[in-house]
């Protein structure tokens, strides 16, 4: 039953990033004046991909580092046809270095669920 929980919260996520991809322009708060603001947006974003991704492909029954491996290689990838569709999308364009945002956002998550799974810390779900 969690299999199917964690597949639809990925599912439902993947969505949701896609329909924000679609609208013309999305109002963004410009936090502590950063010019590369949309940069942190997209790591978070896909950091939090990547833990719904984490746990959806946990349940392959595989090692840490090869669930990490598919975990980043689904979010780049996702990442990469998001972008793909912004460049479709009147007002919007498509930037590698939105992707590369996406990608390291979603190494970073996978970094923080191999630390905490290897030290033994308490993460629920993981």
């Amino acid at each position: 039953m969690t299999k199917y929980f964690d597949l639809s919260a990925l599912l439902l996520y993947c969505l949701f990033i896609y329909w924000l991809s679609d609208q013309q322009s999305l109002p963004s708060p410009t936090w502590w004046g950063l010019e590369f603001q949309d940069k942190i947006n997209h790591a978070g974003a896909y950091f939090i991909m990547a833990t719904f991704a984490w746990r959806s492909f946990r349940h392959i029954g595989t090692s840490s580092i090869v669930l990490a491996l598919i975990s980043i290689l689904f979010c780049s990838l996702y990442g990469a046809s998001d972008e793909w569709h912004q460049s479709f999308v009147e007002g919007r364009s498509s930037d590698v270095m939105d992707w590369l945002a996406d990608t390291s956002g979603a190494v970073m998550a996978m970094v923080c669920l191999y630390f905490f799974q290897r030290r033994n810390i308490f993460v629920p779900g993981i």
